[in-house]
């Protein structure tokens, strides 16, 4: 199920405050069949900066429009919707196949195995659609891999943004848990949910 945004954003949680764009690991964000190195980090951004094609942009190998991606997060995270801009011409993916907290997921397995969810995409070169969740089994998720198997008659496949809309559930990962008891707790210290666009509050 897409959603179009043809309402109002702030009454459909459409706003930044829902992207989970910043609990993103970027550094160990990789794709399978990028023609460039390294370039599927740049379709990650803020949700404003989605049409923003003026960097670069994942692209597929000459001919062969596959791709894999593999996204993992420095928190849990619950996933609500999937947003993907592709390119013009043809070039933009028509399906997208998701599988959830699988490391090392290549081509093979991805033909083979079963995915969490699957979507048939339209071109949505505006981003103005996003792909709802079946939001009950997508709790929890710490990596996702998504499978684009084809574009729409392109000899590459083009992404120019994906984005991700829910909320993160922990801490983040790399932090070292420590229990701190404060006999004077200050609330300068602590960050709320409305200033971290959800998810726990913690001490800085």
């Amino acid at each position: 199920m897409a959603c179009t945004h043809d309402h109002s954003c702030e009454d459909h949680d459409c706003s930044s405050s829902w992207s989970l764009y910043k609990h993103i690991d970027l550094s160990k964000v990789t794709a399978l069949n990028e023609a460039n190195p390294g370039s599927v980090k740049s379709v990650f951004k803020a949700w404003e900066e989605r049409l923003n094609s003026s960097g670069e942009h994942l692209e597929s190998n000459e001919g062969d429009p596959e791709l894999l991606v593999y996204i993992p997060f420095t928190s849990d995270v619950k996933i609500k919707s999937i947003s993907v801009v592709g390119g013009a011409d043809g070039t933009s993916p028509s399906k997208l196949r998701v599988f959830i907290n699988r490391d090392g997921i290549d081509f093979s397995d991805a033909q083979s195995m079963q995915p969490v969810q699957e979507w048939d995409l339209v071109e949505n070169l505006q981003g103005v659609l996003e792909y709802q969740t079946r939001y009950s089994k997508f709790q929890s998720v710490a990596n996702i891999t998504l499978h684009f198997p084809d574009s729409f008659g392109g000899d590459t496949t083009q992404i120019h943004y994906v984005g991700f809309k829910g909320e993160a559930t922990q801490l983040k990962r790399d932090v070292v848990a420590t229990i701190v008891y404060e006999i004077t707790p200050n609330p300068s210290d602590h960050k709320t949910r409305a200033e971290t666009g959800g998810g726990l509050s913690h001490v800085e």
